[in-house]
């Protein structure tokens, strides 16, 4: 057998030039706990931590491969819940940036996450329309709730009660009771899908968002709450839209319908807000606080309303009483005293309206103690924006405090290119040229430019040309950042610019039909003294149909074109005659690159195949099928036949042209590859995508070898196929409101098979170990006994330790779905094992929440099992007196913190915690009270 040809392989290098993904939400955090100066905003996989007074990135958390589509600090703000396209959430340590635990529950993206007001659980909603509860403490899914028919869209916890709220594109807004999990209310009042929720007036009240402008307000009542008479109501659809009484009395109406017991809550519609934008909420939500409610549309506008507190409410309330009764008085007829209500519109006042750059996608506030609002923006076009909101001022103005930019283009990069030495990047987009350092991967330069299709850096490395959409020829000097020159060169699109292999000049391809050649001359300018650098047509090829690409051959005697009839025409470039033309391409030419020694041209397609020719008579070589959408780039590694082509289908892959063999897929970006550059010595590849990023991919010394990446190719795909299998079920179980809380993953998979060879490993050796014991017995002395390799290496444990070490390993979170795929056989052993171990006092907790599932799980087996019966009556007694042993030492400690924390108190005579800040809020306001006094009185 000959030699396997051996390749280097290309690995990811780095993600620069995105500020913030326009996918997913932006969340201020509290690092080194400071407030509202760092945000955390999801950038492709990963998620970027910025300051926003020095521009600076802080943090990077790290993701894998999918997108981030959601994110949620915990309420200690030590925590981020990072939720992702596949459906996974990870929770990250701010402190460490390490992920702890990890979730994997739904099958598609994640769309809410919200954590409960102690941080100990967290809630997720999915595209897959379900909502999953998970314990944080724990690392466990508690249960899974299905109800709604189509995806989540926000998911709330209700403080007070054990109730979740959850909203979906299905229109509906669902109640449900945790304690029970079922849900027991759905509120049916709107006509669209409820893209947005937030609670205000301390969870009694509900604002949803939906398709139209209107902001519809419902009021929450706890039914056991006994309301108190006194209390005035409010004013029903005072304010609001003309239909908006109908519609309140239809909604309550159909509610009274669907829910005829309300045992838990009653939520009526008070009446609605008209927002300005006429579009579909994108994003409804409250500061902590709950006292300032924001939303935006699909536009660039964010409104911004306060809420009046319950004291703030019963003194507008005084004051509209007070002017009633003058009004009373100064009129002469003894009228019944008339009551007086706030309308809604009083209550939820539109304080301003802050206009951004360009479209929002989200945003996040946080109020200071002070009354400043700072509010976070994260825009479609890579910006993120810090506005300062002054609430106690006369008219409220928005004043933008920071903008963070400089790390990225506006649009996407349509042209790339490397300098001779390998150091800078040119990327280039539809509003600016950037010069980035390869190694430091900073901004050095950025230029405004017009929309760029095409570019090169000069000879020397000291100036750039870019090629416009408008058929102009853009020189800049990189020293000064400043445009030395602007040509039209062609009367439409420059598609393509080459560089000559002498250097002396280039070439142009455009709309117009024409390839032009270009010298670079010195000319002097009348202002100046030295010379400077210039361009100057030479000569003009006219054809018949648009050109797209060109390329010169190495040795300069060829010119390749690709024109938009789908063939690709080669002429000599001295006498500009016809050579060859290559045809086999379905769809037009879109990029095409000639080897390093002029042998091979390879030209990639529309029609997503790469075709790969003799140079030297044009024979077609071989045709590959290389993406799965069109080919967007091209490019030949230095000195080989290896090149790299980019496709619409977001992936960039690597080839050899002389076996025709796919050698590595660079998977990292999440859209459309626009276009790709190596850098001459070949140790690096540069990309740009519709996701705003550009990725750096390095050469490694790592050999790459074809069979094995085939392998783990094929693996990657079964693993795929395991997560998309159906999910296993539990006999006997019909499929309700509630579920399981995990789904089976390749993980759990591992964990019940490792599960399985404990327990073979123990059945071996309890057999091995009573041979031996007969063995002893029979010779009468002491024979030595083999120990197992395994056991050894865990430092001669017993077999049943093993097990427990094993089991211990299982991640909370997969440890039911694990069980759920082990086998029956293998659980009449681990019950037995359960007794030792439970006897003993090891892992209590653990071992209590595995044997429950496993008897619901297994009940029918088990019981009619007789040899089990010992067995399980064995543990019924265990279990009670370990479980009681545990519950009792937890009691003695809780009395005995408790007790600290009483003589804590008594010591330095202050309330702990809440309590400490409520005595302190309460002197502040005393202190206002009296400086307004004293005011008023001088």
């Amino acid at each position: 057998m000959g030699l396997t040809r051996q390749y280097l392989r290309y690995g990811p290098a780095a993600l620069f030039g995105l500020v913030a993904s326009a996918r997913g939400s932006a969340a201020f955090v509290a690092l080194r706990g400071e407030r509202g100066r760092c945000v955390a905003v999801p950038a492709c996989e990963h998620v970027f931590v910025w300051d926003t007074r020095k521009g600076e990135k802080v943090l990077i958390l790290k993701g894998v491969k999918q997108e981030v589509s959601c994110l949620c600090p915990s309420p200690d703000g030590l925590h981020l819940a990072v939720g992702y396209e596949d459906g996974s959430i990870r929770v990250f340590s701010l402190l460490s940036g390490e992920a702890n635990i990890t979730f994997n529950g739904h099958k598609a993206a994640v769309t809410a996450l919200q954590y409960d007001h102690l941080g100990g659980r967290l809630v997720s909603g999915s595209k897959d329309t379900d909502v999953i509860v998970w314990d944080v403490i724990n690392e466990s899914g508690l249960y899974r709730l299905k109800g709604h028919k189509d995806a989540i869209t926000q998911v709330l916890f209700l403080k007070e009660k054990n109730l979740l709220v959850t909203s979906g594109k299905d229109t509906l807004v669902k109640w449900w009771d945790l304690d029970t999990q079922h849900c027991f209310k759905t509120l049916v009042g709107h006509r669209t899908e409820v893209w947005g929720m937030a609670l205000i007036s301390e969870e009694k009240r509900l604002i949803t968002g939906s398709a139209d402008s209107e902001l519809r307000v419902w009021d929450i009542t706890y039914i056991q709450e006994v309301k108190d008479p006194d209390e005035p109501k409010s004013k029903k659809g005072k304010g609001s839209s003309p239909g908006a009484e109908e519609n309140s009395e239809e909604d309550e109406t159909l509610e009274l319908d669907e829910s005829p017991e309300e045992r838990l809550v009653k939520c009526s519609k008070v009446g609605s807000i008209m927002r300005e934008g006429r579009d579909r909420i994108v994003t409804l939500a409250t500061d902590r606080t709950g006292k300032i409610l924001a939303c935006h549309g699909t536009d660039a506008v964010l409104e911004v309303f306060s809420v009046l507190s319950g004291e703030e409410v019963q003194k507008k309330l005084e004051k509209k009483m007070k002017k009633a009764k003058k009004k009373n008085k100064q009129s002469s007829e003894e009228e019944p005293e008339t009551n007086v209500e706030l309308s809604l519109q009083e209550e939820i006042q539109r304080v301003t309206n802050i206009k951004a750059s360009s479209k929002i996608k989200s945003f996040d506030l946080i109020l200071s103690p002070k009354g400043e609002l700072k509010i976070v923006l994260l825009l479609q076009n890579n910006i993120i924006e810090l506005y300062n909101l002054n609430l106690s001022a006369q008219v409220p103005q928005a004043v933008r405090a920071s903008k963070i930019t400089i790390g990225g283009h506006r649009s996407d990069v349509r042209t790339l290119a490397f300098s001779s030495d390998n150091i800078a990047i040119l990327s280039a987009a539809a509003e600016s040229v950037k010069i980035w350092n390869r190694s430091t991967l900073q901004c050095i330069r950025t230029m405004d430019c017009e929309y760029a299709l095409c570019s090169l850096f000069v000879p020397g490395d000291r100036q750039v040309i870019v090629g416009t959409k408008t058929g102009k020829l853009q020189l800049y000097d990189l020293a000064s950042g400043s445009l030395m020159e602007t040509l039209n060169a062609h009367d439409g699109a420059v598609w393509s610019i080459a560089l000559s292999p002498d250097q002396r000049g280039f070439v142009t391809g455009g709309a117009d039909k024409c390839v032009k050649f270009w010298e670079f001359e010195l000319v002097k300018d009348e202002s100046s003294i030295q010379k400077r650098l210039s361009m100057k047509h030479v000569r003009i090829l006219q054809l018949d149909e648009d050109v797209l690409c060109v390329r010169y051959s190495p040795n300069q005697k060829l010119l390749a074109v690709s024109l938009l009839d789908c063939t690709v025409k080669i002429f000599y470039v001295d006498t500009l005659k016809f050579f060859l033309s290559l045809y086999g391409h379905k769809l037009p030419v879109l990029c095409m690159d000639i080897s390093s020694d002029g042998t091979l041209i390879a030209t990639g397609s529309a029609d997503r195949n790469v075709k790969i020719w003799g140079l030297d008579f044009g024979d077609c070589h071989r045709s590959l099928f290389a993406h799965d959408d069109s080919v967007m780039y091209l490019q030949f590694v230095a000195k080989s036949h290896l090149f790299f082509t980019a496709g619409k289908d977001g992936k960039i892959k690597q080839w050899d042209a002389d076996k025709f063999e796919h050698i590595q897929t660079l998977e990292g970006h999440h859209q459309e590859v626009w276009c790709l550059a190596l850098s001459p010595n070949g140790d690096y590849v540069v990309s740009a995508s519709h996701d705003k990023s550009l990725r750096l991919w390095e050469r490694t010394r790592e050999p790459l070898v074809l069979e094995e990446e085939r392998e783990m190719q094929r693996e990657a795909e079964y693993e795929e196929s395991v997560a998309k299998e159906e999910q296993p079920v539990v006999a006997g179980e019909t499929q309700g409101e509630t579920g399981l809380a995990g789904r089976k993953t390749i993980e759990t998979i591992k964990a019940a098979e490792r599960i399985m060879e404990a327990i073979e490993l123990y059945r071996e050796e309890t057999a091995k170990l009573t041979e031996h014991k007969a063995i002893c017995k029979a010779v009468g002395k002491e024979v030595p006994f083999p120990v197992n390799p395994i056991l050894r290496a865990y430092g001669n444990i017993t077999p049943s330790a093993y097990v427990l070490e094993v089991f211990k390993k299982v991640k909370s979170s997969e440890l039911e779905e694990s069980l759920l795929v082990l086998p029956f056989s293998y659980v009449p052993d681990l019950l037995r094992l359960f007794n030792e171990y439970i006897q003993l006092g090891l892992e209590v907790e653990l071992l209590c929440r595995a044997l429950l599932f496993l008897l619901k799980i297994h009940f029918g087996q088990i019981t009619s099992n007789h040899m089990l019966v010992t067995v399980i009556e064995n543990l019924k007694k265990t279990t009670i007196s370990r479980v009681s042993e545990a519950r009792d030492v937890l009691g003695f400690n809780m009395a005995g913190l408790q007790y600290l924390k009483r003589e804590i108190e008594a010591k330095d005579e202050v309330m702990f915690f809440a309590d400490a800040t409520d005595r302190f809020e309460e002197k502040k306001r005393k202190r206002k009270k009296k400086e307004k006094m004293v005011l008023a009185v001088l």
